[in-house]
């Protein structure tokens, strides 16, 4: 599982919705297939999650690894509500469900010593280290897997809109205009890429426009594809959310 998707990932991914997921409450190989692209394409946050919880990097990769073979591996979603249909709201709930799970597993493993124990925490009998103290700066873990969530839909359409533009004078121009959509443009003059590209600066502005709009429609399709019907009025809730958690 890679939390790096391949522009050729992220495409297939837009056929990929949650709705199909919920209706055949994986009992159907589409669906199963359809609950593991969704999967693979939301690792980062969960890994986010649980690294908050763990709090050990090797550790909490190993939880994230197992979370998802379970989740995948079960073909049932009995506890999947269609009236709190956002896959996100699953998979937090579903991850949370997990780590509880596996804090009752410690508790028993520590009650009958002849069984190996794996525990959330750090491990506490290396007196080498300093005591393990929550950093009250950082975000709540839920706050955390939000706002992962949120980069992670900004990151695969990015992906998918380099990809629409792949041949070798759509991908320069792409690369030159890609700042106005990630907001590193500090220094950065229209004038000067306008040069660049051999075109003028109206000509430019113009493509900065197209190319903003090409990728709101894109990450609107990306957030369709996780609520449990595109519904304009669920997609632009969800897109407002998206922004805020970023702010």
């Amino acid at each position: 599982m890679t939390t790096h998707p391949s522009p050729r990932g992220a495409s297939a991914f837009l056929t990929t919705q949650w709705t199909r997921v919920l209706q055949a409450r994986g009992n159907s190989e589409e669906a199963h297939a359809a609950l593991g692209a969704l999967c693979e394409a939301y690792y980062a946050p969960v890994y986010a999650f649980i690294l908050r919880q763990a709090r050990d990097e090797e550790k909490a990769r190993d939880l994230t690894q197992e979370f998802f073979a379970r989740v995948i591996g079960r073909r049932s979603l009995g506890h999947a509500d269609p009236a709190r249909g956002r896959f996100r709201s699953y998979l937090l709930g579903a991850v949370k469900h997990f780590l509880a799970d596996a804090r009752d597993h410690d508790a028993a493993a520590k009650r009958n010593p002849g069984q190996p124990i794996e525990s959330l925490n750090r491990d506490t009998t290396d007196t080498s280290s300093a005591p393990d103290v929550a950093d009250t700066r950082a975000p709540a873990p839920d706050v955390e897997f939000d706002r992962k969530w949120a980069l992670t839909l900004l990151e695969r359409t990015l992906a998918i809109l380099a990809a629409e533009h792949d041949s070798d004078e759509k991908a320069k121009q792409f690369q030159a205009l890609k700042p106005w959509l990630t907001g590193d443009i500090d220094g950065i003059r229209q004038s000067t890429v306008a040069a660049e590209l051999a075109m003028n600066e109206t000509t430019v502005k113009v493509a900065i426009h197209r190319l903003r709009r090409r990728f709101r429609d894109l990450l609107k399709q990306q957030i369709a594809a996780t609520l449990p019907e595109p519904d304009p009025a669920l997609v632009a809730d969800e897109m407002s959310y998206l922004v805020s958690i970023l702010r």
